[in-house]
C-alpha cells in the first residue's frame, strides 16, 4: 500500500513512519507538514492510505477531506479526541489519538489493509464478470451473493432486515447474524438484486425490508427495534408505500 503522511509536527511524522517500517508492506511515497501541498500531491498521484492530522495551519485535516472529491482511505492522527465523531462521519478508516500506542496503530493498519484487500478483490471480480451477467437480476432465486473480505457470501433475501450505506461500502443486517456483512457496493447495485415489492429506500443511507418494519413515526421507521431516519427526499414515497 502506498501511504502519505500529513502533519504539521515533523516529530509526529517520524513516529508514524517508524511504525510503518516496523509493520512492513506499506510504502511512504510522500510526507509533508503543509496540508495545501498535500492536496496538490493527492490530485496528481494515486495513493492507498493517508495519515492525516486535524489541527494544522491554513487548513484542518477535516476541511482537507471535505475539499476533495476522491480522497483515498484515510486515518486521522491527532491530539484532539473531541473530533472523533466528525472523523467517523467523514468515513475515516480509524481515529488515532496522540501519543499513539503501537498496538493501537497496528489495529488501525489491520483495518486499513482489510478494506484495501476487499476493494482490490472486488475490482478483480467485477472486471471478470461478463456484461450480460451483470444485467441479469438474481432476486428471483430468493438469495444474493455479495463479496465480503475473501469470499462470496450467500445471503437469504428474506433474512435481510435493512442495509446501511457507508460511502463506497454497504452494511447488510440480517436476522441470521448479529454481525453485519460489509461489502464494497452501491445502493443501486444491491437494490437491483432485491425484489422491489419487499425493499424500499427510506434515506440516502438506508434501504429497509418492509417485512421487518414494526412501526412508522414522523421522521423515523422502526426495524427490529432499530430507529432508522426517513429522509425528506424519500418521505412521500415511504408514506405512500405504507398507505399512511
Amino acid at each position: 500500500m502506498k501511504c502519505v503522511i500529513i502533519d504539521d509536527e515533523p516529530l509526529a511524522i517520524d513516529v508514524v513512519e517508524s511504525y510503518l517500517k516496523q509493520i512492513g508492506g506499506l510504502e511512504v511515497v510522500f510526507k509533508t507538514t503543509n496540508p495545501l501541498e498535500a492536496i496538490t500531491m493527492l490530485t496528481k498521484q494515486k495513493v492507498d492510505l493517508v495519515f492525516l492530522d486535524i489541527e494544522m495551519p491554513n487548513l484542518t485535516g477535516i476541511d482537507l477531506v471535505k475539499s476533495m472529491h476522491n480522497i483515498p482511505q484515510f486515518i486521522f492522527t491527532t491530539a484532539y479526541p473531541q473530533y472523533a465523531l466528525d472523523g467517523f462521519n467523514l468515513n475515516a478508516t480509524d481515529y488515532l489519538v496522540k501519543p499513539i500506542p503501537f498496538h493501537r496503530f497496528l489495529k488501525a493498519i489491520t483495518k486499513a489493509k482489510e478494506k484495501y484487500e476487499l476493494e482490490q478483490h472486488s475490482l478483480i471480480s467485477t472486471e471478470s464478470e461478463s456484461p450480460v451477467d451483470a444485467l441479469i437480476p438474481n432476486w428471483q432465486d430468493n438469495f444474493v451473493f455479495v463479496k465480503s473480505e475473501y469470499e462470496n457470501v450467500k445471503i437469504d433475501i428474506h433474512s435481510i432486515k435493512y442495509i446501511q450505506g457507508l460511502k463506497d461500502y454497504i452494511k447488510i443486517y440480517t436476522s441470521e447474524s448479529e454481525k453485519a456483512i460489509l461489502t464494497l457496493s452501491s445502493f443501486k447495485d444491491i437494490q437491483d438484486k432485491l425484489p422491489p415489492n419487499n425493499f424500499i429506500r427510506v434515506h440516502r443511507s438506508f434501504v429497509v425490508n418492509i417485512n421487518f418494519v414494526k412501526a412508522l413515526q414522523k421522521t423515523k421507521i422502526i426495524v427490529d427495534g432499530i430507529q432508522i431516519p426517513i429522509g425528506e427526499t424519500y418521505k412521500d414515497a415511504v408514506l405512500k408505500r405504507f398507505g399512511v
